[in-house]
C-alpha cells in the first residue's frame, strides 16, 4: 500500500482533497513506477481541484503536475533507464503520492546540483519562461523586462532567466518580503504593484515603457501594463491568477505599436515538437549547468498538503510550495 492524495469532489475550500491509501501495482509497458521524494504545487493543481481549470480530469483523481523521485521497477519495453535512477516528471498530473507510474518518455534526468524539492520545482516553470521570452517574446541583450507576480514559481523563473539573457529586469510584487527576496536575486528594480507601476516603470525607462511584460495575473495589472509599454512592445498573457480575464481596445495596439502575445508553452511544444524538443533541452541543460536555482519557500510533507494549497491561494508562498515524502 502507498499513500496519495486524491481529489474525490471538487470545492473551492479543497475539501474535496484528502489523503487516502492505494495499492502499489506493477508498472504496464513503456512504464516506470516511481517512488516518489518530491512534488511541487502549481496554480493550475488548485484551480483543477475546483473544477476551474480547462484540464478536467474525471474524479477522482491525483494532483501534482510535476516531481521527483528514484525509479523502483521497470514496465516491458522501456529502455534507457534503470532501476534507481533519479529522475523528474512534467506535464504529468497525478504526482502527489508516494509511488506513481508515468510513461517512461517523460522522464528527464534528475541535475545532480539540485536537491529533490529543487528538481520538482523547475520544470513547468522554467519551460514557461523560456518559451515565453526566448520564442514568443523575442527579448533582447539590453531590453527591459517587466514581470508581475514575480514572487511566484512562474514569474521568478522569469526573472531569472531574463537576468541570464541581458535584460533590464523590473520585477512587481505585492509585499516587501517578496520584493526584498526578488531584489537578493539580481532583479535590478523591485516594485509594490498594489500601489500601482505605471509611473514608476515609466520613470525607471525615461518614460519609454517596458519592452516586454510577462503577466501571469491578468485584471487590473494588465490593464496598466497597457499604459507603460514600449512602442514595438511585447505584453505576453501567462494567465489570470487575479481571477478576471482582461480585454484591451484594439485601438491600443494600433496607437502604441505593441502586440499582446499568448503564451501557452505545452500547447506551443505539441503545435511545434521539433522546437518542443529543443525548449525542453535548452531548459535542461540550464539545469544542469546550475543556472536553474528554484526558490522553494515551502515545503511541507504529505500529511499537510492542503496546508500548502491554502497558503499558495491565499498568495502567502514565495517562490514555489513542495510537498515531500
Amino acid at each position: 500500500m502507498s499513500r496519495a492524495l486524491l481529489c474525490t469532489a471538487l470545492a473551492g475550500d479543497f475539501s474535496g482533497v484528502q489523503i487516502v491509501e492505494r495499492d502499489v501495482l506493477p508498472p504496464g509497458p513503456g512504464e516506470v513506477r516511481m517512488r516518489m521524494r518530491a512534488a511541487s504545487l502549481n496554480f493550475p493543481d488548485l484551480l483543477m481541484t475546483q473544477g476551474r481549470y480547462q484540464l478536467k480530469p474525471d474524479l477522482p483523481f491525483t494532483p501534482g503536475m510535476e516531481g521527483a523521485g528514484e525509479i523502483e521497477a521497470l514496465g516491458a519495453g522501456v529502455q534507457g533507464v534503470a532501476v534507481g535512477d533519479h529522475v523528474v516528471v512534467a506535464s504529468h498530473y497525478g504526482m502527489m503520492a508516494e509511488r506513481v507510474t508515468v510513461p517512461a518518455a517523460a522522464l528527464r534526468p534528475k541535475a545532480s546540483v539540485m536537491s529533490w524539492a529543487e528538481a520538482a520545482s523547475y520544470p513547468a516553470a522554467w519551460l514557461t519562461a523560456y518559451v515565453s521570452l526566448v520564442r514568443r517574446g523575442a527579448l533582447q541583450r539590453g531590453e527591459t523586462l517587466l514581470v508581475h507576480g514575480a514572487a511566484g514559481g512562474v514569474g521568478m523563473a522569469a526573472v531569472d532567466l531574463g537576468l541570464l539573457m541581458g535584460a533590464t529586469v523590473i520585477a512587481t510584487a505585492g509585499s516587501q518580503a517578496k520584493l526584498d527576496v526578488l531584489k537578493s536575486r539580481g532583479a535590478h528594480h523591485v516594485i509594490d504593484y498594489t500601489a500601482g507601476f505605471k509611473d514608476e516603470v515609466k520613470r525607471l525607462t525615461e518614460g519609454r515603457g517596458a519592452d516586454v511584460i510577462y503577466d501571469p495575473v491578468g485584471g487590473d495589472v494588465f490593464d496598466e501594463s497597457v499604459r507603460c509599454i514600449a512602442f514595438d512592445g511585447r505584453l505576453l498573457v501567462i494567465g489570470f491568477t487575479s481571477g478576471r480575464i482582461p480585454s484591451v481596445k484594439v485601438n491600443m495596439p494600433l496607437i502604441k505599436g505593441f502586440s499582446v502575445v499568448g503564451v501557452r508553452a505545452g500547447e506551443y511544444g505539441r503545435q511545434f515538437p521539433e522546437k518542443g524538443r529543443e525548449n525542453v533541452e535548452a531548459v535542461e541543460r540550464l539545469a544542469r549547468e546550475g543556472k536553474v536555482k528554484p526558490y522553494v519557500g515551502l515545503s511541507v510533507p504529505l500529511s499537510r498538503a492542503t496546508d500548502a494549497f491554502r497558503a499558495l491561494n491565499e498568495r502567502r508562498v514565495i517562490g514555489k510550495a513542495v510537498i515531500t515524502f
